[in-house]
């Protein structure tokens, strides 16, 4: 929880605040950018929540905060309405999961829900409240691993709801060797008619992405929308295995049709198919600037 105490002075003031726990983990910027916004290699509040929706917004930051750095002067008597509100749908059968997890540097995590059994995508907080939420909308089938940073609290999802883990064989470890599906080579893998995994090296050696009815691609990783370049990147400074090729990578995911994109890291971004395109080769373009400055490798 957070501590009164412990404000950061750059909050504005008001009942909502940011203490000095902050991780600099962008969930709160992202989710609610109009409450939230980066001020000194930290998140604080630099408006103060006006109307409901702002407020059910906010509300909704807090509870995904990994590290429970967002707090209130007031108890909030809608805390366990909010609670309900999670999974946060985002578009047809897809979900913000919210709840994110410190063990993952605040990934975002992702829920499809399908007739045929749901998946999880990447792993948050095994927290009481949503593991009653995805029981309510017919539990958990697949549980999709990107790559092995975002992996958190995995081992409680398969145990509790018995869903096979799938994961590239170059990124397990000993934490997760006893994963279900372990992904070998560098094809793409058809789960079912509508969900393709791409693998994509690069952040790490066994990273993939997860490509939903050539629309949604949840991107792990590999690709986020950048709020200081205004467009799709990858993120040179944490790339873990190689840039060159995750360029390579790259350009093989251009070639895919799709119109969001679902990181863990990073922000979202929805458009058109066209417009999607455009922002792929812009990307490329700006990774190709920095490679001769990245090292081929890195341990």
């Amino acid at each position: 929880m957070a501590y009164l105490n412990q404000r950061r002075p750059q909050n504005v003031n008001g009942d909502f605040y940011v203490d000095t726990t902050c991780i600099d983990c962008y969930t709160c910027r992202w989710m609610t950018p109009e409450v939230f916004s980066r001020i000194g290699e930290q998140s604080a509040v630099h408006h103060q929540p006006t109307n409901q929706t702002e407020r059910l917004s906010a509300l909704q930051a807090l509870l995904s905060c990994p590290t429970s750095s967002i707090g209130t002067v007031e108890i909030p008597k809608e805390i366990k309405s909010v609670q309900q509100t999670f999974p946060i749908f985002i578009d047809e059968s897809v979900y913000h999961c919210g709840y994110h997890s410190e063990k993952s540097f605040g990934g975002t995590s992702y829920l499809i829900q399908l007739p045929e059994g749901n998946i999880l995508v990447d792993s948050p907080r095994f927290t009481r409240s949503l593991v009653k939420r995805l029981e309510e909308m017919g539990g958990i089938s697949y549980m999709f691993l990107s790559h092995k940073d975002d992996i958190a609290e995995h081992q409680k999802f398969a145990e509790h709801f018995h869903c096979q883990r799938i994961l590239h064989i170059d990124d397990i470890s000993t934490d997760t060797q006893n994963i279900e599906i372990q992904l070998t080579g560098s094809e793409p893998f058809p789960l079912t008619a509508n969900l393709l995994i791409i693998p994509v090296p690069g952040h790490s050696k066994g990273h993939t992405v997860l490509l939903y009815k050539n629309k949604f691609l949840f991107t792990g990783d590999h690709l986020a929308w950048s709020e200081d370049l205004h467009h799709l990147a990858a993120f040179h400074d944490f790339c873990w295995y190689s840039w060159s090729e995750q360029i390579k990578s790259m350009r093989k995911l251009a070639n895919y049709c799709f119109e969001w994109v679902l990181p863990s890291h990073g922000g979202r971004f929805h458009a058109d198919a066209e417009t999607m395109q455009q922002q792929m080769y812009r990307c490329l373009d700006f990774m190709e600037t920095f490679n001769a400055k990245v090292p081929t490798t890195s341990q």
